[in-house]
């Protein structure tokens, strides 16, 4: 047998012992036949459109059942990972910085750890291209969404509006989540909502491929008093150009987000967990751009929300 022949064979034998275990792989015994679940926001926005592709991924390399479910966002997030009603969520860094601390939106600390920083998300102020809506001054006396209520765009909205001397008052809001929000946007019935999340935004790039869309300004003062306030999550950015067709790029303000999980989650699930995530990362990334930005560098800067243990242990093995 020549050595090119035996090369072969020796391929062919490698495929036929890993066959059996292609896309499955050891995992900790603290999981079982239960169905687990990824609080992943509404089903137009980033969270849900993730939180599904992590989901299927999840449940092929651990041979598990998990499904992503449908919330308001961060606070419903953050308080059904903390509850133990779901295993993982998306959050961002301002709302899980006021769930560990019990400010904010919650009367008690809840016991949440961070796994991972996956992307920073953009606060976006939508109202029609035609609109004569120029900055947050003119949303007085108009009807602006400022996302639903248990909501993080609910709390940066209010934040932003603060900051910028816009009466909460003074402002109608229907508390509508993003995808009632375009369908009210469509029909007439609002001038405009806010959103958080990154770019592009699956429904608001839809909204943009049917009408006009622009992004109101935030300007970086407001940015820096927001900053001041509340939990130095924040940081002046921008829109790029071309994003829902915008014509020049917007000044907004960006919000790490972060993937947590309760306090209680085992080590071992939540190192399954990261592994899977980091795995499936360009597969995800193929559907849901903002994956493709997560990095085991700056994964860890999570603060000021604790990084689990189970991660501290996954990024220190990677590391080695």
């Amino acid at each position: 047998m020549t050595a090119a022949a035996r090369r072969i064979i020796a391929v062919l034998l490698a495929l036929v012992v890993a066959g059996p275990l292609a896309g499955c792989t050891q995992r900790a015994t603290e999981w079982t036949d239960a169905e687990y679940t990824i609080a992943s926001g509404g089903s137009t926005g980033v969270y849900y459109d993730y939180g599904s592709h992590l989901a299927q991924e999840l449940s092929t390399t651990l041979d598990i059942r998990m499904v992503a479910q449908e919330t308001a966002g961060s606070v419903d997030n953050l308080l059904r990972v903390g509850s133990g009603e779901a295993l993982l969520g998306f959050a961002q860094g301002d709302a899980a910085a006021d769930a560990v601390t019990g400010t904010g939106a919650f009367d008690a600390p809840l016991a949440v750890r961070a796994l991972a920083r996956l992307y920073d998300e953009y606060v976006q102020v939508v109202v029609r291209g035609g609109s004569e809506i120029e900055d947050l001054g003119d949303l007085t006396g108009r009807t602006i969404s400022l996302g639903a209520e248990n909501s993080g765009v609910n709390v940066i909205a209010a934040r932003i509006l603060d900051a910028a001397g816009v009466d909460i008052a003074s402002v109608r809001d229907p508390q509508l989540d993003l995808s009632a929000s375009i369908s009210a946007m469509e029909r007439g019935e609002i001038d405009g909502f806010f959103w958080v999340g990154g770019l592009p935004t699956p429904g608001i790039a839809e909204l943009s491929e049917m009408a006009s869309v622009r992004l109101l300004p935030i300007e970086q003062d407001w940015v820096n008093e927001v900053n001041e306030r509340y939990s130095h999550a924040y940081r002046p950015a921008d829109v790029p150009a071309g994003t829902y067709g915008l014509v020049a790029s917007a000044p907004t303000m960006a919000v790490p987000n972060y993937l947590v999980t309760a306090s209680s989650t085992s080590d071992g699930v939540v190192r399954d967990v990261l592994a899977g995530l980091f795995d499936a990362r360009l597969r995800i990334a193929g559907e849901v751009p903002t994956a493709a930005l997560l990095d085991r560098r700056s994964a860890i800067f999570t603060g000021p929300v604790p990084l689990h243990p189970g991660a501290i242990d996954y990024y220190r093995d990677m590391r080695g």
